[in-house]
Formats: C-alpha cells, sequence, structure tokens
C-alpha cells in the first residue's frame, strides 16, 4: 500500500495489519541526464514490486529518498528512526543502484540492494527478496517467543 493510500480515519483500523514501512532509495546525484533519471526510478520500481506486490497487506511504501550522498544516508537512517518510532515495527530500505548494506543504515530493518543481491546467488531475485523479508519477520517472531 501507498502512503497515499492511508487516510486518517482508517489508519487506526489499519495499522495493526501494517508492520512494516517500505522506504525507497534512488541514490540519484543530480549529476543524470533526464533519461537517465527516469531509468533508475524504473529500475527501483521494478525492484519494488518484488516486495509490493507479494507482500500487499503487510508494508507501506513511503515517499522516496532519492539523492544519495553521505548526510542522505544520515537523513535515511532518521527516518528509519522515526518511522519506527510512529509505531512501525520495521523498516526496510530497498535501492535497485546503491551499494547500501544494513551497515550502511543500522536503523533500518533491513537493506535490500539489487546491486549488491545480483550475483550473490543463483537464485531469483524475487525469490532472494521474498526470503529475506520472511526472514526478518520471523527473527522478530522468534525474539518474541
Amino acid at each position: 500500500m501507498k502512503f497515499s493510500e492511508v487516510d486518517e480515519q482508517s489508519w487506526e483500523e489499519l495499522k495493526p495489519f501494517y508492520d512494516t514501512c517500505l522506504i525507497p532509495y534512488t541514490g540519484l546525484t543530480g549529476k543524470e541526464a533526464p533519461w537517465e533519471a527516469t531509468s533508475a526510478l524504473e529500475r527501483l520500481r521494478d525492484f519494488m514490486d518484488l516486495a509490493e506486490i507479494p507482500f500487499k497487506g503487510r508494508l507501506v511504501t513511503y515517499p522516496a529518498v532519492q539523492y544519495g550522498k553521505t548526510e542522505d544516508i544520515k537523513l535515511l537512517n532518521e527516518v528509519c528512526r522515526n518511522v519506527k518510532a510512529i509505531g512501525f515495527a520495521h523498516v526496510i530500505v530497498m535501492t535497485a543502484d546503491a551499494e547500501l548494506g544494513v551497515e550502511d543504515v543500522p536503523d533500518s530493518s533491513l537493506v535490500l540492494s539489487k546491486v549488491k543481491l545480483e550475483g550473490s546467488t543463483d537464485e531469483k531475485m524475487s525469490s532472494i527478496v521474498s526470503g529475506r523479508i520472511s526472514e526478518m519477520w520471523q527473527q522478530t517472531h522468534d525474539e518474541i517467543l
């Protein structure tokens, strides 16, 4: 579900079901020509589909952090902290082009970087994304028990 699909009246009712926030990270530098920026956004959209479609009903996708350098990674961490503070149990950062890991965004619950995941296994990308998200939820469930 996109953040823009949630209204104030329905949020309290939906909140128990949507425990995970997805934050897209584009990592643009501003040096991209318009078609390059478009291509980067399309790659990110396609990568995010691997999480948004199978886990619809549990994820709320927030607006993207578009530009990336050291200061923006600090901002990304701050956003992760803030969405947890308003009640999300998990925060997933997804990026198609940036080489990020949880060590870069320690306030996230999970970082999925397509660049880092490609070539790390022969498994289909959709299976990797689904598996990592399921593992994150399972770890939390195990910690509660």
